[in-house]
């Protein structure tokens, strides 16, 4: 029978890249509605440059969305991306209500924490910056770095 411990620890790393991949590709396509209105929605607003939203916003999540897909400058584009969605929420959410379900702002919210995560964890056993860099941690626990 396998030892779970070391199974979990020697995944750990790999699943926080799929986390990472799967959450970075949610998220562009937030930029690409904004920027391209692909994937079409109703309530798309025209994209203007020199605006909040859709224009920074837009290409904020456009930019940091792919840097996130790929695991490149992962920590720094995490950061960023967990601020703006932290400015969105109180921006666009807060006073709407003080429960983010009726505010309609659990997604700003649970975006907000995964990237925080993401600035603290990196990019884990799937990225660039894994590959830029082969002897930096690559997410997870002391132990499960040294599994890699």
């Amino acid at each position: 029978m396998a030892d779970w411990a070391e199974l979990r620890q020697s995944w750990e790393p790999r699943v926080l890249s799929i986390l990472r991949i799967v959450v970075g590709l949610l998220f562009l396509q937030h930029g690409l509605n904004k920027l391209f209105d692909f994937p079409a929605t109703a309530t798309h607003h025209a994209y203007v440059l020199f605006t909040l939203v859709p224009g920074l916003a837009g290409t904020l999540e456009v930019a940091g969305g792919v840097l996130i897909v790929l695991g490149l400058f992962a920590r720094f584009a995490a950061l960023i991306l967990s601020g703006e969605m932290a400015f969105a929420y109180f921006i666009a959410h807060a006073s709407h209500g003080f429960f983010p379900l009726q505010n309609r702002g659990e997604t700003a919210v649970l975006y907000c924490f995964v990237f925080l995560y993401l600035f603290f964890a990196g990019g884990g056993a799937w990225s660039l910056d894994r590959l830029r860099a082969p002897d930096a941690p690559a997410g997870g626990t002391a132990r499960s770095r040294a599994l890699n």
